[in-house]
């Protein structure tokens, strides 16, 4: 008998999962094709890691320490960096060179998984193959994983969440210890995500098993049935996530952000007006060629209504996931009560939860959840919860359409009909009211009359349906899936927020004519020796390229990315990006490119996208040298830059909180370095004496180096200090002291030596763990 059911319920899921797989590449054959590529952070931040990462693996080397941004980084612990993505990590492992397609492939390959896993959630609860392939298509082709398809990393916690959701449901329903280890690995992936939709996700998920429970007739029985298979999803979930997300802890406890501030976080908050766009899907023009977004935030909204001290993006807002998820949920959840249904319930609950957080400020209640959820305070845009809005929308639309289709949704009254005629003629009265108030009355016809249209065809669409359903199921899914597929192909088609051309990227692929990149790779070459191993500064050019190094393999100063090294951000004094050129501020310990830290550096080429003084006004005629103009930058050169390896004979003891507050103090760099305190053989402090050091090898997470001289003194590596680095001289262990602040030091004894740093994140982090427990 179980053997009938599993083939009837296969039977059912085969066609939807066809039907779903046809709709999701017709809808991302754009991309696939390349004719479009995703833009922003997908190729400003994400591509330029997955390149690192498979050059590292062709190369041989360790991935877990990124030598190219902010002169170093420790990659293993940075969530971006993609090394703990299954699919980028299986792409960068086979290609030593992926391409935008490859990895733009990636980024649908995770949305169709999880599509995958809305429909599979369907099929263990025998709803309609309808609904399922309805929420599956708003899953992965709606919503905010549609409009913002540049932000990688959430939409892999998104597709996580609905696999995981389908997994913990089977091991709740059937007291399932595989269930339940499978659901631990996914939720161990959702994990180490470790962005702000991961966070929900759990919590999403947690809500999920305490509704499980307290929805069973008798709880305390259900409890201890499903304890143990759940114990077996957390310790799976355990083993999966539990280094990379101490590694991420420690990480963000050194850096720039440990925390978020209420009020920064608040900026981030999803306003009111965007949710005109779960019925009106470009209301605002955010995508839409050629015209200027008038929504909140903008320059029009701000002029005409009041400034919202917001700080999201245009398509933030973007929350369209079909027609037919108004329809559906006002009319058949709202109106004819069916939001209240015991097996929707839950989601009801959970949708209502996530938007009141997605609203951030313009509510109490993410005040409330900011002080008492752990974890919600690392985060600082709550309109990121509308990728879980918009899945919980999907699943809720779906079982509405199976209770459409399956003919169990009463027949509207007077009364209802009236409601539903209510809310359609209110919210058009709102968009007219909003637009009016803005002055873009004009601007907003065209997306309010094409959503009444839509509207009209998809009640047309659902009544032609519900009549196929009687004969033919697999008819009705069909036509529901076409009519649903063309509205969301249609209205979430590649805008300048999701699709752009190809060659505006050219500058990442590795092997481009691109005459800026070519340039600095020669002048690199031709100052290379075996002491230095120059860097420079990418500034104002794009937003795609300052992480640009990652992509090429040479060294920037700086990068892109919301986290920093505490002390290289209050040293530089750079915030997370220097795509323009009004981003690159200065320090009082880095005050100008003609400074001791510039130097330090080894700050060799800046390519600035406006001539370098508009940049930094304290330079001077003759501190740098204009080597070329190209298509996208001045090109300078700093001839002061020091080598990467010195040989420094003397020391001086300073506090360096008062180095970044005071700036460099009177000390020569080349025979001085800055230390916190006097370690134990050192020289006296000045010391005279000669040395020599060059660099005999250097890779991602080992570096030698070869020292020799007449006297004690102290090998200075300007790269940057961390922890989790180890050195030897000659084979034995050495301190690695904190040099001017920001470096690496080790004292050496006179006569020649070889010194190795080895980058070793697991000792490193169990050894900062303890310290940290022990309270130093």
């Amino acid at each position: 008998m179980d053997r009938e059911v599993g083939q009837k319920s296969c039977s059912r899921w085969v066609p939807a999962a066809v039907l779903f797989a046809a709709a999701f590449l017709a809808l991302a054959s754009p991309w696939l094709s390349g004719r479009v590529t995703i833009p922003w952070d997908a190729k400003a931040q994400f591509l330029p890691q997955v390149q690192f990462l498979a050059a590292s693996l062709a190369e041989g080397q360790s991935p877990f320490w990124a030598p190219y941004v902010f002169a170093g980084w420790p990659q293993i612990a940075d969530p971006q960096a993609l090394i703990f993505s299954p699919l980028h990590f299986l792409l960068a492992a086979f290609t030593a060179d992926p391409g935008f397609r490859a990895v733009d492939a990636v980024t649908f390959a995770y949305l169709f998984l999880g599509g995958l896993g809305v429909i599979l959630f369907f099929r263990d609860r025998d709803w309609h193959m309808g609904g399922a392939l309805v929420a599956a298509l708003m899953f992965a082709c709606g919503g905010s994983a549609a409009s913002r398809l540049q932000h990688t990393g959430q939409l892999m916690s998104l597709a996580y969440l609905a696999l995981a959701l389908w997994l913990v449901a089977r091991t709740l329903e059937r007291a399932s210890w595989r269930a339940g280890l499978a659901a631990g690995v996914v939720a161990g992936l959702l994990a180490i995500e470790r962005d702000q939709v991961a966070v929900l996700s759990l919590y999403v998920l947690a809500g999920f098993v305490l509704a499980h429970w307290m929805q069973s007739p008798r709880p305390l029985r259900r409890v201890k049935q499903t304890l143990p298979p759940l114990v077996a999803a957390a310790c799976a979930a355990a083993v999966i996530a539990a280094v990379p997300l101490v590694l991420t802890a420690l990480l963000a406890a050194d850096s720039n952000r440990p925390a978020i501030a209420y009020a920064m976080a608040g900026r981030g908050s999803l306003h009111p007006a965007h949710l005109l766009m779960l019925v009106f899907a470009n209301l605002y023009g955010a995508s839409m060629f050629g015209m200027d977004f008038w929504g909140p935030p903008s320059p029009a909204w701000d002029q005409a209504i009041g400034e919202t001290d917001l700080f999201i993006a245009q398509n933030v807002g973007q929350i369209y996931a079909g027609m037919i998820a108004p329809i559906a949920v006002l009319g058949f959840g709202f109106v004819r009560g069916l939001m209240w249904s015991r097996e929707i319930r839950f989601f009801t609950i959970a949708l209502v939860f996530v938007l009141l957080y997605a609203l951030g400020w313009y509510t109490p209640a993410f005040r409330a959840m900011y002080a008492v959820m752990p974890g919600v305070d690392l985060f600082r845009r709550p309109a990121d919860a509308t990728f879980i809005f918009g899945l919980l929308l999907a699943v809720i639309t779906g079982y509405m359409v199976h209770r459409w289709l399956t003919g169990t949704v009463a027949a509207a009254t007077p009364r209802q009909r009236a409601a539903e005629a209510a809310l359609a003629l209110a919210l058009a009265i709102a968009a007219l009211a909003v637009a009016f108030a803005v002055g873009m009355v004009r601007a907003a016809v065209a997306p309010i009359v094409s959503g009444f249209v839509l509207a009209a065809i998809t009640v047309a669409a659902l009544a032609a349906a519900r009549r196929l359903a009687l004969r033919s199921a697999l008819a009705a899914t069909a036509l529901l899936g076409l009519v649903v597929a063309a509205d969301l192909g249609w209205n979430h088609a590649p805008n300048e927020s999701t699709g752009l051309p190809p060659s505006l990227y050219d500058a990442l692929r590795p092997g481009t004519a691109n005459p800026t990149v070519a340039l600095l790779k020669e002048k690199l070459a031709k100052h290379a020796a075996p002491d230095r191993r120059d860097r420079v500064e990418l500034v104002g050019i794009g937003y795609h390229w300052p992480n640009l190094s990652l992509s090429h393999g040479f060294d920037h100063v700086l990068g892109h990315n919301p986290l920093r090294l505490r002390d290289f951000a209050q040293a530089t004094g750079v915030g997370d990006t220097v795509a323009g050129p009004d981003q690159r501020t200065f320090a009082l310990l880095f005050p100008s490119y003609r400074s001791t830290l510039a130097d330090l550096f080894g700050l060799r080429l800046i390519a600035t996208g406006v001539p370098v003084e508009r940049i930094d006004s304290a330079l001077k005629p003759g501190d740098l040298t204009l080597l070329a103009r190209t298509a996208d930058a001045y090109v300078y050169e700093n001839p002061h830059a020091l080598p990467r390896v010195m040989f420094v004979p003397g020391f001086r003891v300073v506090d360096f909180d008062e180095l970044r507050r005071a700036g460099w103090p009177d000390a020569d760099p080349r025979k001085t370095v800055l230390l916190d305190h006097a370690p134990a053989g050192a020289p006296a402090p000045g010391g005279e004496g000669e040395g020599t050091a060059r660099i005999v090898s250097y890779a991602n997470t080992d570096v030698v180096v070869e020292v020799d001289s007449r006297g004690a003194g102290f090998l200075l590596l300007n790269d940057v200090w961390h922890p989790w680095w180890y050195a030897d001289i000659d084979g034995a262990p050495a301190e690695i002291l904190k040099a001017n602040g920001l470096f690496r030091a080790v004292l050496v004894g006179p006569g020649r030596h070889s010194v190795r740093f080895a980058f070793r994140p697991f000792r490193g982090a169990w050894d900062e763990l303890r310290r940290r427990l022990a309270g130093r």
